[in-house]
């Protein structure tokens, strides 16, 4: 079954890719070292099923190509990696008859596997899933909000 350029895999079939690291598990995965549930693929990127799922339908995506983090994503990829994550936020919550999804990465705090990878889970209302995973808080005033909105705005500034 095709999705415009992408393929909807079935089973452990993977393309074998030249370059990738050979010491990353998701690495191997795109290279067809390490099998894998694979849901979608296309020439940039690659879906396959968390083997530790938050809930059953939780996938992982990723590019093809080793990139540890999304700033060290090239930005040819950008655009196709987020129309997959678009379509997986939309196939997922369908597949398994759920109304959302929660869509998310990590850049290296949390990444337990050091090559870019967006989560997309399906979620229900009252799924056990609590906030966000960690305590929020509040910013002390509106003057400390101002801030460290400031401090993003330029470090912003000096990376553009």
């Amino acid at each position: 079954m095709n999705i415009g350029a992408v393929a909807v895999g079935r089973g452990t079939r993977v393309a074998r890719v030249p370059g990738n690291s050979d010491t990353c598990a998701f690495c191997e995965i795109a290279s067809g070292e390490a099998s894998a549930e694979i849901v979608l693929e296309d020439e940039v990127s690659l879906a396959f099923l968390d083997n530790r799922p938050l809930f059953h339908g939780h996938a992982l995506l990723i590019p093809r190509a080793h990139h540890e983090t999304l700033g060290d994503l090239p930005d040819e990829l950008l655009g196709r990696l987020f129309a997959n994550a678009r379509l997986l936020s939309q196939a997922i919550p369908e597949a398994m008859d759920k109304p959302g999804s929660f869509v998310a990465l990590n850049n290296v705090v949390s990444q337990s596997v050091p090559h870019l990878h967006v989560h997309v889970v399906p979620r229900k209302k009252k799924d056990g899933l609590r906030g966000f995973f960690w305590p929020r808080t509040k910013y002390g005033s509106d003057e400390e909000m101002a801030e460290v909105a400031e401090r993003i705005r330029k470090a912003l500034s000096r990376s553009g």
